[in-house]
């Protein structure tokens, strides 16, 4: 029964752009590009001819075949692996990519689930949770991405699979979650109780991330309702000051200044994460005994701090709210 009501539930999920917005075809090469195929697509004509982008197939556990945009900028130290929002493709996302890529100074891969845009299979929980894995082993493998240099990005729907993969990775760089969901049910109605039916549990995931979240939220989101990005942030181990946006809806957060602006923040605060503390991560990981800090070095510790009281200082009302 529960298995049942998980599949429908998996409906009311996923609404995949139909037709999709892009076509991938073979270069004479061998190697992939895209074409797009309307309108709604920020494809440009000549992209054949960006050497910045690989076009990507990747090999899932259960056996589809997803589309991935590699997006390399020469002056990034870190790379984003970007899950994408429901009724969207890659398509009408390379614009916005291009931006994160350049404005953030980072490496982005942003991929399409099972059943988006060019890639096979059907939309369903598990199969973005094995769509994202194989995202991942494929940064691991193709462009030497460790996790310790990687910063995972969910918005909306994409916040399921991105905790997911989070809670598996204890030495990871970051996390945002934009207009993130608790969890699937909790977006159609108010509910304190866990459901054997439910799906995108993240309201529990989340609590398995050990390194910093950013949670992004519009406080006029009329599809995902603002108190779930904050549900999320009072759960967070480890809170970079959230961004609420004032009069933000669900589709339209990147419009606003604040937007960039804040992202841009926590990159920076997240490039500048000491070596020191990343190996003191690796240790509790491990379990092994900490290292004697060096009291005289002010250096040594402050680069957490930055993060962590950041976020509990910067929307005192947040957490009572």
């Amino acid at each position: 029964m529960g298995c049942m009501f998980s599949q429908l539930a998996s409906k009311f999920a996923f609404f995949p752009p139909s037709p999709p917005t892009y076509q991938i075809k073979k270069r004479d090469n061998g190697k992939l590009t895209v074409v797009s195929t309307s309108s709604s697509s920020s494809l440009p004509m000549h992209l054949a001819d960006d050497n910045s982008l690989d076009v990507l197939l990747v090999d899932t556990k259960r056996g589809n075949k997803i589309v991935a945009f590699y997006l390399r900028n020469p002056y990034a130290r870190l790379t984003v692996l970007y899950s994408h929002g429901n009724a969207t493709d890659l398509g009408q996302l390379y614009d916005l990519f291009l931006q994160l890529k350049v404005n953030l100074r980072v490496n982005l891969i942003g991929y399409d689930y099972s059943g988006y845009g060019a890639s096979t299979g059907e939309p369903s929980e598990s199969n973005t949770y094995a769509d994202m894995e194989a995202v991942y082993q494929c940064l691991q493998t193709e462009y030497g991405v460790s996790q310790e240099d990687l910063i995972l990005y969910g918005q909306s729907v994409g916040s399921g699979p991105t905790l997911h993969l989070a809670a598996k990775l204890p030495r990871l760089r970051g996390v945002v979650l934009h207009s993130g969901i608790l969890s699937g049910l909790r977006v159609l109605c108010h509910v304190k109780f866990r459901f054997c039916f439910d799906i995108y549990e993240n309201i529990n995931k989340i609590k398995k991330v050990k390194c910093p979240v950013l949670v992004i939220h519009g406080t006029e989101d009329d599809v995902v309702n603002w108190l779930h990005g904050n549900g999320l942030w009072k759960l967070v181990r480890e809170p970079f000051e959230p961004l609420w946006i004032k009069g933000g809806g669900h589709c339209n957060l990147e419009q606003y200044p604040d937007y960039l602006r804040h992202l841009c923040r926590f990159i920076h605060e997240m490039e500048n994460i000491t070596t020191e503390i990343r190996l003191k991560k690796i240790r509790q990981t491990l379990h092994l005994p900490a290292k004697k800090s060096n009291a005289g070095n002010p250096n040594a510790q402050n680069a957490h701090f930055t993060v962590a009281s950041n976020a509990r200082v910067a929307a005192p009302n947040a957490r009572d709210a």
